[in-house]
């Protein structure tokens, strides 16, 4: 619905109030000189609010983007994400009210954003520089409140930052570091040599089977009782010979396949469950949580000689020997559990061998022919 109100003012002249009123939005009201502009601002309000295109200035101006963080961190943010990522984007979005949470949402523009992007290449967040993927992470987590402003909020039109408007850094090509031969034969007897009994284990299967190694030291004998919701897990089933991991990293569940060394190491492990504890790697102190390995991963690192290697890198040298013994990377990408094969590129160089022979077949083909 919509009407117009007129009246006189002090100096004898008409002002024409446009209302605007559609049933699930605010009402909006402006105030024009002539009765024709009038009648075209509710024509375009209408038009422009049934089309999602309505900005509101006066809310855009009421607003600050500090306002807006606030508000995000208490109606939005718990009910999105995890605990753990909560706890790294709380810090993030504090900066940003640090820096520009002043500004009204009517005053955002590139130029506050592009200088936001520059004190995080120079001076970061805490006075260092941040890598490339750490600002990408900045700007999509104000991204993000500026889209609930704009979409479930109406404070704005349009998202100041939608469509990459603000050019980023990029990142640096990924080195994929794996263990050669003796690198892994050194380190397989380091780890075997170990006082702690369950890094061994640990690590071949970790090896064998390209696990993160969140879901390696989560997995259960049985199903917990409650189980945990932010972090991977999975239950070993022996009688099939697998692990299904039931909370991955991309939220699907994934069948990993266990054979060879990993097999039977699970196989000696199962024998002698602990009784008060479901976990495969228990602490010897804390049954209910992950062991910790860290010093005697470090430990086992320094007498195979191995450096510049972390234990993520266990499933780089997994997907690696898979290439190299010719597995697609549609294969490798179902066996990490990769969504997409964007991630698995890296170990494109790694299967040539096997892409060299189809090609040399196809020409003794044409060659035939």
């Amino acid at each position: 619905m919509a009407r117009i109100k007129s009246r006189t003012v002090a100096d004898g002249t008409l002002r024409y109030t446009a209302e605007v009123r559609l049933k699930g939005y605010p009402p909006q009201a402006a105030t024009f000189k002539h009765l024709t502009k009038a009648k075209k601002w509710i024509q375009d309000t209408e038009s422009a609010i049934r089309e999602g295109r309505h900005f509101k200035t006066s809310e855009a101006k009421k607003h600050t983007l500090g306002e807006a963080i606030d508000r995000y961190l208490v109606d939005i943010a718990p009910g999105k994400f995890k605990s753990h990522e909560l706890e790294k984007r709380i810090p993030i979005l504090n900066w940003w009210e640090s820096q520009i949470g002043y500004c009204s949402l009517a005053d955002l523009s590139v130029k506050e954003f592009a200088a936001c992007r520059d004190t995080l290449i120079t001076h970061g967040n805490k006075g260092k520089p941040l890598a490339a993927a750490t600002i990408k992470r900045h700007f999509l987590s104000i991204s993000h409140v500026l889209k609930i402003c704009q979409l479930e909020w109406h404070w704005l039109e349009q998202n100041p930052m939608k469509d990459g408007i603000i050019e980023l850094p990029k990142p640096p090509r990924g080195i994929v570091r794996f263990l050669d031969d003796d690198e892994l034969a050194r380190l397989t007897i380091a780890c075997k040599d170990s006082l702690n009994n369950l890094l061994y284990p640990a690590f071949i299967l970790s090896v064998s089977t390209g696990m993160r190694q969140a879901e390696t030291m989560n997995l259960y004998w049985r199903e917990p009782v409650t189980p945990p919701d932010d972090t991977a897990w999975g239950v070993v089933n022996l009688a099939d010979n697998c692990i299904i991991l039931h909370q991955t990293k991309n939220g699907n569940r994934r069948r990993v396949p266990l054979s060879g060394n990993a097999l039977i190491e699970l196989q000696k492990l199962g024998k002698v469950q602990r009784l008060d504890t479901r976990l495969v790697f228990p602490s010897p102190t804390h049954p209910n949580k992950p062991i910790e390995l860290k010093k005697a991963w470090a430990t086992a690192l320094k007498n195979a000689e191995v450096v510049n290697f972390r234990w993520h890198d266990l499933r780089h040298t997994a997907a690696s020997y898979l290439a190299q013994d010719g597995a697609t990377l549609i294969d490798i990408a179902a066996i990490l559990g990769h969504k997409t094969l964007d991630m698995v590129q890296r170990y494109a160089h790694l299967s040539d061998s096997h892409i060299s022979s189809a090609v040399e077949r196809m020409n003794q083909r044409i060659g035939g022919a």
